[in-house]
């Protein structure tokens, strides 16, 4: 096989048997075909011929023009193919298991103060229908803490009014059921019976929510969508739809909620993506503290 064929090889597997997205299998794509073009660069054979010194060779031509989150999501892609091939009997040995992580300092997720996203929400004028569908898209997101692309797979069976659930197509193919607020269930029902029906008028397709012309919204949508909110709310907050998961998180924490509930309903499959929000309450609770308690000041 050919360095295309091997890494499309790979592909199928991650789509076909992991169950990636698609738009996971693409970046696990760019950073096989980056190592190929190093390769032929350096000519230095094909996927195959790559030994522990090539693989650390490339690695340092990485390291000089990607910063370290970059390098160490490449390494681990690069770790991922290597024990794939090697399963597959493609390759005889791993050249990337003796290279090294780079240390990424993570940063703390961003968040919005409750009062700050109020105002956000007041600024949204629901006279109109694009105005009541923005204002349920901004609160489905904050209420349920779903990414951008769940949010906009929803099909209008995923929403149970009798129980107020929510049912969210997760990564991998994995469902989860999150819980709706009274508030949330309430908007839902208008932005369906009203909205909804307003905006698609005779098209017969099931997805929940809709842009103006009444045909699925999509991801790149919901985002421009957010970024219009918050010009008009003129907000100096960095707002995007992620910055709505951490918010979620981050306040359900911060209000008692229990880790293992709140990793469930983000769809983490390791709790240690979810300890992160722990840190980020703490730091809420401390700048809470310090603004209230009367003697939490220097004297002066």
């Amino acid at each position: 096989m050919n360095n295309e064929q091997i890494i499309q090889l790979f592909m199928d597997y991650l789509l076909g048997v992991k169950h990636y997205s698609s738009q996971t299998a693409i970046a696990y794509r760019h950073d096989c075909e980056d190592l190929v073009k190093f390769l032929n660069r350096e000519n230095l054979g094909n996927i195959p011929d790559v030994s522990s010194r090539t693989a650390k060779f490339y690695i340092s031509d990485l390291s000089a023009r990607v910063h370290a989150k970059s390098l160490a999501r490449k390494i681990s892609t690069l770790r991922s193919f290597y024990h794939f091939l090697m399963q597959e009997n493609v390759v005889e040995h791993h050249p990337f298991l003796e290279v090294k992580l780079p240390k990424v300092i993570k940063k703390l997720p961003q968040f919005i103060y409750p009062e700050d996203l109020e105002h956000i929400f007041q600024t949204i004028e629901q006279t109109t229908d694009k105005g009541i569908r923005d204002y349920t898209i901004l609160e489905t997101l904050y209420s349920t803490g779903m990414r951008v692309s769940e949010l906009s797979g929803l099909l209008l069976k995923d929403v149970r009014f009798d129980d107020r659930t929510i049912i969210v197509h997760g990564k991998g193919q994995k469902d989860r059921l999150i819980p709706l607020s009274i508030r949330l269930s309430e908007q839902l029902k208008t932005y369906i019976i009203m909205t909804r029906k307003s905006l698609v008028k005779t098209k017969t397709h099931k997805a929940l929510f809709v842009n103006l012309k009444g045909d699925p919204i999509t991801a790149r949508g919901v985002r421009y969508i957010v970024h219009q909110i918050l010009l008009k709310s003129s907000s100096f907050l960095n707002l995007t739809p992620h910055t709505l998961r951490h918010t979620f998180a981050s306040h359900m924490l911060s209000n008692g909620a229990d880790l293992r509930s709140v990793q469930e309903m983000l769809g983490h499959a390791h709790i240690s993506s979810t300890q992160i929000y722990t840190a980020v309450a703490k730091e809420d609770l401390k700048k809470q503290y310090l603004s209230a308690h009367p003697r939490a000041q220097k004297k002066s």
